[in-house]
Formats: structure tokens, C-alpha cells, sequence
């Protein structure tokens, strides 16, 4: 019965971020490469950021990680897809849209990088 549940992955998780925008407190998981090295990685921040964007403060999510909003609706759009068909796996998704999600994060990653370390200038959120 677990296993033919598990289209409701999606929905759950997007859930899950909705109510930890409203309630921060929630359980969560802190970046262990942050916690090791002092360094953010590319989806630091991102958490925050998707549940600010699904409470609907676009402006906050913005200012914690550009991919916010867009994972927040990715994350709307694949939990509606999955409940309609009763499967996880979203449709149309392909191997090469991951790739490029990969890499334009990457990218991102590497020019708020540049702007921290680089230049000084603060491009990450303290905390």
C-alpha cells in the first residue's frame, strides 16, 4: 500500500514547505556542507526560500534564493500532475531538463560566490 502511495510524495512535500513558511520551527535539515566548511552550497538557502514563495512573499523568497519561486511553482504543478495521474514521476520530464536545472543552479552558485568571496559584497542571507 506504501508504494501505490507514493504519488502523494509531492503534494506532501510541497505541504510540508507551505507550513514550515508559516511555522520555521519545524524539523529541517541544515546544509552539512555549510556546517563543514563555513561555505554555502548551490541550493543553500533554497528551503527558505520555496517556503517564503508558497506564503506568498515573493520579495523574501527572491532575496534568499532566485530558484525559489520556481521550484515552489514546479513543486505546485508536479504535486497536481501526480495526485490527477496517481504517479510520482512527472510527465514530460526528461533527463536533459534536470541537466540544465543542474546547471543553470551551478552557474547561479558561481556568481553569488564570486560576488561573496570575490568581491566582498553580500550575496548570501546571514544565518
Amino acid at each position: 500500500r506504501v508504494q501505490q502511495a507514493g504519488y502523494l510524495l509531492p503534494a506532501t512535500l510541497t505541504g510540508y514547505l507551505w507550513l514550515k513558511g508559516w511555522q520555521p520551527h519545524l524539523l529541517g535539515l541544515s546544509c552539512p556542507l555549510r556546517a563543514l566548511t563555513g561555505m554555502p552550497c548551490p541550493t543553500c538557502f533554497l528551503t527558505r526560500s520555496t517556503a517564503a514563495a508558497l506564503r506568498g512573499e515573493l520579495g523574501e523568497s527572491l532575496a534568499l534564493h532566485a530558484f525559489g519561486p520556481a521550484l515552489a511553482l514546479g513543486l505546485i504543478l508536479w504535486s497536481v500532475d501526480a495526485v490527477r495521474r496517481r504517479q510520482l514521476y512527472p510527465r514530460g520530464l526528461e533527463a536533459g531538463h534536470l541537466a540544465l536545472f543542474s546547471g543553470a543552479l551551478l552557474i547561479y552558485w558561481g556568481v553569488r560566490m564570486v560576488l561573496h568571496i570575490g568581491l566582498g559584497l553580500t550575496a548570501f542571507p546571514s544565518g
